[in-house]
Formats: C-alpha cells, structure tokens, sequence
C-alpha cells in the first residue's frame, strides 16, 4: 500500500495557474488592479475595491469548531473544501481565511494553509513569510514603542508616567524569554530603565486594528487612538499624541490590501488577516470579507479555535463592527476529536468507543447551543477518518438529530471539493431558507463587567466570573468613558470552555477568574484576561522547527 502524501507534497505538487490570469478568468479583475508578488501572490487595489460600491453583497458563511484537541478537526481544511464544493455543484463561491503565524508553523500547531486536497497555495509562502504583512504589522507596533520610550528620553513633554506605559513590544514567534524584559539598560544614553516585554504579533492592537479597519482613513484614525500609556493625574496618552499614527499608517499601507492566492482546485481565496482567537479576536480582516461580498454570492469564512471563542468573537466583535449578518454556520468535528472529549487517550482512538462518542458529544452539543443563540443556523460537518466506524458516526447523526441539527459526513481532505458536496448543499438549503436572524448576544450599553459575565455564564456556562476590587474599578472608569459601549474580547485558553485546559467536553460548576482587562482603543474593544492565558506562547518540547529543512534547490520540507 502506498504511503499517502504529505500536506506540503500535496501543495508542491499542484499545478498553479499565474494570478493574474486566474483573476482575470474567474473574478473579471484586469491586471492593472493587481499587484503581484511574484507569479502565484497578488494584492487586490483599493481602486478596484471602491469601485465595487454598492453592488448587491453576498451571503457569508462561517466556519468555526468544537473545543480543539489533540486528535485534531480540520477547521480550515473544511472552509477550503466547501468553497471548493460550492463553485463544484455551480455557486458562485470565494473564501476567507487568516494569514498563518510563524509561532505556530514552528511551534505546535503547524500551518494554517488547509490539509490533504483542500488547501490553499502555495502552501509554503502562505505559512512563512507571505506577502510580509505580518512583518508590517510587527514593525509598525515597534515603530510606536520605539517613539514612546524616545519622547521619555527628550523630556517627555506629555507627561507619561513610566509605571503605567501599556504598549508592549511585539514578534511574530513564540519566545517565552521576552514575556517579561528590562528594557533601557546600559547608561544614560540609552534612555531610562523600566520592565516591559513582548507580545507575539498576532496578540498586537496593531493587528486587531489591521482586521477591522475599512480603508486607510480608518486604519490612521484607528491607530491615532491607541493609548500607550497614562500621566501621573491618570489620563491617557494616546498614539495620536505622539503624531505616530501617520508613520504607522505608512509602515502598513501596502500590507492592508487583501491578498488574492487560490486553492488547489484553482478556485480564488482571499487571505489576510490575523489568527489566534484564544488572546486576539481570531478573524479575517474586515477588508477582505467585505470585498469577498462584493464579488460573489457565497462567501466562506472562518474563526479560530473553538465556537466559544472565534465565532463568540466573530458575530459579537467583527459582525457588530462591521455591520455583516452571516446566513449559516459550519460546526466542524471528528469522531476522533469527541472520543477525546469523552475521555479517550490519543493512543486508543483508533478502537471503537461508541460510548465515548455519547459522552465528547456534550462538547459538540454545546457549541450547537451556542451558536443558536445569535440566531444563526448551524450544520455539523464530520471530517471522516478511516478508523471511524459505521457504527460511531451512526450514533452521532442521531445524537445531532435529537439536538435540532443535521449532521454530514465529509471527505475533503482525501477528495477535495468533491467530498464536500454534501457539506455545500446543505448550507445552500439553510442559506435558502432564510432562516437566519443574526443578533449579537448582547447589547452595546450593556456594562462591561456585566458584558464579560454574559459571555462567560452564556458561552462558557460558568456559574459566574472572579473579578478582583482593582479590575471592578478599572472596568466601571471604563464605562464612563466611550469604551463603555465596546464589546468585549476574552483572551482564555482555547482547549476548554473554562480557563482549566484539563476540563474537557462540557464542564460546568466553575468560574471565570479575570485577572487583568486591557483597553484597546483603537480596536474599539476591551481584551479581558482569563486565567493562565499567555499572550506570549512558548515553544514544546519538541517544536516543529526541529523537522522543517531547506534543501539545494530551495525546496521546503517539514512544514504541515
């Protein structure tokens, strides 16, 4: 029996059509709206995008997950085959993913390019440097940081308080080493010593700005409204006080148009925008969906980690900004994945366990809960393994039958587009209906100590949340100021609807302990903190950079 391919043989085996020509061919895009990088990476115009204007918009579609495990669920493998499925039985379809960080791609978890026959190419550029926007994004933060410690240096005429400057240096990798630093060491000349760190880019305010801005206007008002730190009488200093927000702008004007690449199948994929719903909002940016609407009547998105937190994130944060309604949504499992949740080690998931698949569906069938609560409706698409038996994917349709929603088998990982036909007509059908009456879940005037205690008793199924007295006092100045009408951001492990990655399936009988809530200004949201959550992960024992090589010819190997 032949050894089946590797994602990346899989990608370096495809035959890519030039951009340019696939843009003209599927998208009608003339080539002078296009900048290329290279033959296979182009950037869209912001002319060409004006000139969508108001053209009737398409229906978007999001892809989210159960809570991830080990055993892994396949969210952007499914988003990629069921934009490939939906231009297969005649939509007219275009997806939307995030850019890969490089964190992950050498630490972890790997790329974020797909897997099998559906992903997206080239494989390799989009999962290492791309088109340099995560580049952009880090070195526009660190442009910011590198002003503020210099306008301490010459006499710091705003007044910042050096205790209470927030804006933290960024990478984009994981380096547990500079979570926490000494920064201005080494004599006067290079300024005043005080502790800072590092954030991994992704968990930047840069990035979620990046996401959400509209055009370049926006991105500089956005920017200009960062606050980087306090006076001693406690008022904010913002990015827009330094004169930041222009130079920032520039470092960044290039990486906000969105980047056109396609799929194996050659269909058109946007991919721009950040990762990392556990401490960031996890979303594609604004920019690229919404020129996705204006292009096509399908648009498949997708949100990280699980429901709890990318799709929460996506519907109360992204759709809230950006005025989207999505039609339907795609609930990506496997049974290997809900074994897991039904206490099942990684070694024995290849044996049958039907009980074990009852008992992870509590996980699965709290997501489907969820999700109905912003009144979308939702499909649950099951990533076939070959270990799966007749006899366990039996029990879970009839487990989803009884929760109110139809569950459908997939293959797209070994068959492409094709494998997901099943998954593509069924969210037409949603789609069709009309059924979908999209609502946040809960309102702007809301407190914000009341906002995260609703996400985390609705979502999380918390009894409640632990809010220390300096964090209740923080949160009510809050909301006397215009971040009161903000939504909320929850930055807690991804690996259970608790702050306790141990706690699998549906726990309940705990609670959200905050220990920290940022401002994000220009975002337009507050990041509260659960938990042990790092916004600076570090590498495994054994990252994946040990594997990932370079040959003579240039010839990538290892990355999956």
């Amino acid at each position: 029996m032949a050894t089946p391919k590797s994602d990346i043989e899989i990608a370096q085996a495809a035959t890519l059509r030039p951009i340019v020509e696939l843009a003209g061919d599927r998208l009608g895009i003339d080539a002078r709206h296009l900048e290329p990088y290279g033959h296979d990476k182009a950037k869209l115009s912001f002319d060409y995008i004006d000139g969508l204007g108001d053209k009737p918009r398409g229906k978007l579609v999001l892809v989210t997950a159960i809570t991830p495990t080990p055993a892994g669920e396949g969210k952007t493998t499914t988003t990629v085959g069921l934009g490939d499925a939906l231009n297969r039985i005649g939509k007219n379809a275009l997806i939307c993913l995030r850019e890969p960080s490089l964190g992950p791609s050498f630490g972890v978890k790997g790329g974020a390019a797909g897997g099998g026959y559906a992903q997206i190419v080239p494989m390799e550029d989009i999962n290492l440097h791309f088109t340099g926007d995560f580049h952009a994004i880090g070195v526009a933060n660190n442009l910011l940081a590198a002003m503020v410690d210099n306008h301490i240096y010459w006499g710091n005429g705003l007044g910042l308080d050096e205790r209470r400057i927030a804006w933290r240096r960024v990478v984009d990798m994981n380096d547990r080493a500079l979570r926490s630093i000494v920064n201005s060491l080494g004599g006067v000349a290079n300024g005043f010593p005080r502790e800072d760190g590092f954030d991994i880019t992704v968990a930047s305010e840069v990035m979620a700005i990046f996401c959400l801005a509209t055009d370049l206007e926006d991105l500089k008002r956005r920017l200009g409204n960062i606050v980087v730190g306090y006076t001693r009488e406690r008022a904010p200093v913002r990015a827009g006080d330094l004169n930041a927000q222009g130079s920032m702008a520039t470092l960044l004007k290039d990486a906000i148009k969105p980047n056109l690449v396609q799929t194996l199948e050659n269909n058109p994929a946007f991919v721009h925008g950040g990762p990392f719903a556990n401490i960031a909002h996890g979303c594609n940016s604004v920019l690229a969906t919404t020129t996705a609407l204006g292009m096509a009547d399908y648009v498949v998105t997708e949100a990280g980690f699980g429901a709890d937190l990318g799709a929460e994130k996506f519907f109360d944060i992204k759709c809230r900004k950006a005025g989207l309604a999505p039609e339907a949504v795609v609930i990506v499992a496997t049974i290997r994945a809900l074994k897991m949740h039904g206490g099942v080690a990684r070694d024995d998931l290849g044996e049958e366990n039907v009980a074990a698949v009852e008992a992870g569906f509590a996980n699965l069938g709290r997501h489907v809960e969820n999700v109905a609560k912003f009144g979308v409706p939702a499909v649950v698409s099951v990533n076939r393994f070959t270990a799966d038996t007749n006899a366990e994917m039996a029990r879970l349709i009839e487990l989803c039958d009884a929760a109110g929603v139809r569950c459908v088998e997939a293959n797209h990982w070994a068959e492409g587009g094709a494998g997901a036909e099943d998954v593509a007509r069924a969210v037409v059908e949603i789609v069709e209906s009309g059924a979908a009456n999209f609502r946040p879940l809960y309102p702007d005037d809301m407190p914000l100590e009341e906002k995260i205690r609703t996400v985390s008793r609705e979502i999380y199924r918390a009894d409640d949340i632990q809010v220390t007295p300096a964090v209740s006092r923080r949160l009510a100045e809050l909301d006397e100021t215009e971040a009161g009408a903000f939504p909320v951001c929850m930055a807690k492990t991804q690996y259970s609807f608790s702050t306790d990655p141990a706690l699998k399936a549906a726990p309940t009988g705990f609670d959200i302990p905050i220990r920290e809530v940022k401002l994000s200004a220009g975002a337009e949201f507050l990041v509260a903190i659960a938990g042990a959550i790092m916004t600076m992960p570090g590498l495994p024992r054994t990252p994946a950079a040990d594997r990932i090589d370079v040959d003579g010819d240039g010839v990538v190997s290892g990355l999956f």
